[in-house]
C-alpha cells in the first residue's frame, strides 16, 4: 500500500508523519507520536477513550483516518497541562475523584474541555448530555459530573478575576 506524508499540529507542535491511507489517527498518535493519553477502547466510537480535540471539535480518533487529519490542529490530554501545572479540569477530576481506573479519563477530560468551550456554565443535565459519548465502567459518573461543574465554576472565577 502506498504511504503518504501528512502534517498536523498536535499539542502546539507541527509533526509530519508517513501514514498509510487506511491508518487510524489513534494509531498515529500513540505509535508514531508517542502520545499514549488517548486510549484504544472499543474501536467502534462507542466508548470515547480515544477522544481528542480536532479543529475545535471533539472527535473519536479510533474511527478517523490519519489522512483526514492532515493540516489539522489536534489537542490530546498531553497538551492540556502547562509548565505551570495541571489544567483546571485535570485538577478538578483529581480533587473530586472523577476517576477510578483512569482508562477513560483522558477522553473524558478532553471532551469536557470542549464541552466547557461550547457551554461555559453548563447545568448538570447539559454536562450529562454533553458527555454521553464517553463511557466509564468504574465511576457511575457522579464524580465526573461534579468535577466538570467544579471546573466550570473555577474557570468562570478565573475569568472574572482576570477582567
Amino acid at each position: 500500500m502506498s504511504k503518504t506524508n501528512i502534517t498536523m499540529t498536535v499539542n502546539g507542535a507541527s509533526h509530519t508523519v508517513e501514514v498509510e491511507p487506511r491508518e487510524l489517527l489513534i494509531h498515529v498518535l500513540r505509535e508514531k507520536l508517542n502520545l499514549t493519553g488517548p486510549h484504544i477502547g472499543c474501536e467502534t466510537s462507542h466508548c470515547g477513550a480515544c477522544t481528542v480535540d480536532l479543529n475545535g471539535r471533539s472527535v473519536k480518533s479510533c474511527t478517523m483516518f490519519a489522512v483526514q487529519a492532515a493540516g489539522s490542529k489536534i489537542t490530546t490530554i498531553e497538551g492540556m497541562a502547562t509548565p505551570d501545572g495541571l489544567h483546571v479540569l485535570q485538577e478538578m477530576f483529581r480533587e473530586h475523584h472523577g476517576l477510578q481506573c483512569g482508562y477513560c479519563t483522558p477522553g473524558m477530560i478532553t471532551r469536557a474541555h470542549r464541552l466547557l468551550q461550547e457551554i461555559p456554565r453548563p447545568t448538570e443535565e447539559e454536562v450529562r448530555f454533553g458527555m454521553a459519548g464517553n463511557l466509564c465502567r468504574c465511576t457511575g459518573y457522579q464524580n465526573i459530573v461534579k468535577a466538570i461543574l467544579a471546573a466550570s465554576d473555577r474557570m468562570a472565577a478565573m475569568k472574572e478575576a482576570a477582567e
